[in-house]
């Protein structure tokens, strides 16, 4: 439900499904087969995620945490504006990038 693709040393996850208690797993799964790639390197396309819950942006930050245990990082790209707003209102926007473009997400680690 959220396939992981690798285009360089950078993985990009997207999807359709809202990241919510239901769907927890299965985001956790695409983050770890990722992770099996190196030093992590996600980028977490939100374009089509209608929506998150309280348990999607715990599941967010716990992505966060495994990254950069392994010197890695995750950023997020092009969510809507209702997820843009959750993002906002919970604090979330300061915990990870948010970048409006994918590119520019995928070229922030080479900074």
């Amino acid at each position: 439900m959220y396939p992981c693709n690798r285009s360089g040393a950078v993985d990009t996850i997207s999807g359709s499904q809202p990241l919510t208690r239901e769907h927890q797993s299965s985001f956790l799964n695409s983050v770890e087969a990722c992770v099996g790639n190196g030093q992590p390197r996600i980028v977490f396309d939100l374009s089509n995620i209608p929506l998150m819950d309280s348990i999607g942006l715990e599941t967010l930050l716990e992505a966060r945490d495994r990254c950069q245990k392994l010197g890695g990082c995750i950023v997020l790209a092009r969510p809507n504006p209702l997820c843009r707003d959750i993002l906002r209102i919970n604090g979330i926007d300061k915990e990870l990038n948010v970048y409006d473009d994918a590119i520019k997400a995928m070229g922030s680690f080479a900074r």
